[in-house]
């Protein structure tokens, strides 16, 4: 299996979220939970208490001034709830970019 996580999930509802822990991402389509779970606590550290699935349907769009017909991808998302307290750093404001600099700067 290729990369397993895909990009964060960033979105109103998914940045609301975080405050209860949640985190979104977009997974690979043959990701399962498991593997999805393993792969976050690899690379943000965290521990993860459950993994949500939601296969998220392709749908067609209508793009430009000759209103062409565009499709749009079919789509594996996946909601990651860590334990309390832990956070990942990615979603937070600023990110981790402007947290880095701000360290450097004192």
């Amino acid at each position: 299996m290729n990369t397993i996580i895909i990009k964060p999930l960033v979105t109103e509802k998914s940045m609301m979220d975080v405050s209860k822990g949640k985190y979104a991402f977009v997974v690979a389509k043959d990701a399962r939970k498991n593997a999805i779970k393993l792969a976050i606590k690899e690379q943000f550290g965290v521990t993860v208490t459950s993994v949500a699935i939601n296969n998220v349907k392709g749908k067609t769009k209508r793009v430009g001034i000759r209103r062409v017909e565009v499709d749009r991808p079919t789509v594996k998302k996946a909601t990651v709830t860590v334990k309390k307290g832990e956070k990942i750093a990615l979603f937070e404001p600023g990110g981790t970019e402007e947290n880095e600099k701000k360290e450097k700067k004192k």
